[in-house]
């Protein structure tokens, strides 16, 4: 089997992973394009053509829900390190892809498979020069020297949480460790952080992180991820929450469960980022009494018609923090309405016109904002 055929392998079954830093499933590959060649989008919303591919498609690991999982029937494919790095670069300069996102199956360990992916970064930053985008997974089981090597090597390290706590983890992967193999090398990520120099990473810079939850096999609430997401933002600074709605595998333990909607992925998202850039706290998430979020309404704007609707904020006098929960603004609307109401004392936003000058679009936020003690005239949405 050449590379390319173990490369079509390999994508063909990795369904699991979204695309990088956006909060839907993997873009669809475009026509005429290689179908192990994925299109991320990156911060600032630029794409990104991304090889996504494992080391091997062997797994010694029997997590219910995976179609790699040990046992299971189906043809495997392995790299050799260097192999995989050539037949990357092959690519890299055919100008098909310009980054990589490369995990494994567990093979001979976590400490082994780990030593394997490392070898592979290597080869591709020292010895074939590449100097574009690497995302490396780190494996459970890996020894914290390995953590800190996989950092020297990326632009972005993450370990998959894959549940939420230690309880729902046995029920999707009975033969991992919630604490010591999965949450504890995000706290190590955090420490060499915070503790050590960059100054020798192939790029001087520490990789970002991020972990993934695969969403609706084993009956957790969205209480429970977004408990787990909050404590991972603010203890270990984690960049990225990532929700992959379960869909059912054939020949796995969980396949005959049945797959989670999309509509409650989107809203764990919206939520995850209501925590990370709008200074929601866990506390004002609109959960009902099961700890679920509401499927038909957009969690900002159903806290809004709880807390503003009779209490709207007054624009012209509003915090940042206040801005932010006002649904339709977002970080940088918040900061242009703060640019324009310094600009003197007397001025201020008078209607809804003057929001649209400053390039805030006043549809969503209306019902819930004052301008000058009145609340604004708008019309009344029909959806």
């Amino acid at each position: 089997m050449d590379a390319i055929r173990q490369l079509i392998d390999l994508s063909s079954q990795m369904h699991l992973e979204p695309a990088e830093d956006i909060g839907c499933p993997q873009l669809p590959t475009r026509k005429k394009e290689a179908v192990f060649i994925s299109h991320a989008v990156m911060p600032g919303g630029k794409t990104l053509p991304m090889l996504k591919t494992l080391l091997t498609s062997a797994c010694e690991r029997n997590c219910y829900y995976c179609p790699f999982r040990a046992g299971r029937d189906f043809r495997r494919a392995t790299f050799k390190p260097d192999e995989l790095a050539r037949t990357f670069m092959a690519l890299h300069k055919a100008g098909m892809a310009q980054g990589m996102f490369l995990s494994s199956g567990v093979v001979n360990g976590g400490i082994h498979t780990q030593d394997q992916l490392i070898k592979t970064a290597e080869i591709l930053r020292y010895k074939m020069g590449f100097r574009g985008y690497l995302h490396l997974k780190v494996m459970p089981g890996s020894e914290r020297t390995q953590v800190e090597r996989s950092m020297q090597l990326a632009d972005r390290v993450s370990v998959n949480l894959e549940a939420p706590n230690t309880k729902r983890l046995q029920l999707l992967a009975p033969g991992k460790e919630f604490i010591e193999e999965l949450l504890e090398p995000l706290r190590w990520i955090d420490e060499i952080r915070r503790t050590q120099s960059p100054s020798i990473n192939w790029n001087g810079r520490w990789p970002s992180t991020s972990t993934q939850f695969v969403v609706g096999a084993v009956g957790e609430s969205d209480l429970e991820l977004l408990s787990t997401t909050e404590f991972l933002y603010s203890q270990v600074h984690l960049k990225r929450a990532y929700y992959s709605k379960f869909n059912p595998v054939a020949d796995t333990p969980l396949e005959n469960h049945l797959p989670e909607s999309p509509l409650r992925e989107h809203r764990l998202y919206q939520s995850s980022f209501l925590l990370r850039d709008y200074g929601f706290s866990l506390e004002e998430l609109p959960f009902d009494q099961s700890g679920q979020l509401p499927r038909q309404l957009d969690p900002k704007l159903a806290w809004a018609h709880m807390n503003l609707a009779e209490k709207p904020v007054e624009i012209n006098s509003a915090s940042r923090e206040e801005l932010l929960h006002i649904p339709g603004l977002g970080p940088k609307s918040a900061d242009a309405i703060l640019t324009y109401r310094r600009q003197g004392q007397r001025v201020q936003v008078q209607d809804l016109s003057d929001l649209q000058k400053i390039g805030v679009n006043p549809t969503r936020a209306a019902p819930f904002i004052l301008l000058n003690g009145k609340r604004p005239a708008y019309q009344l949405s029909l959806w």
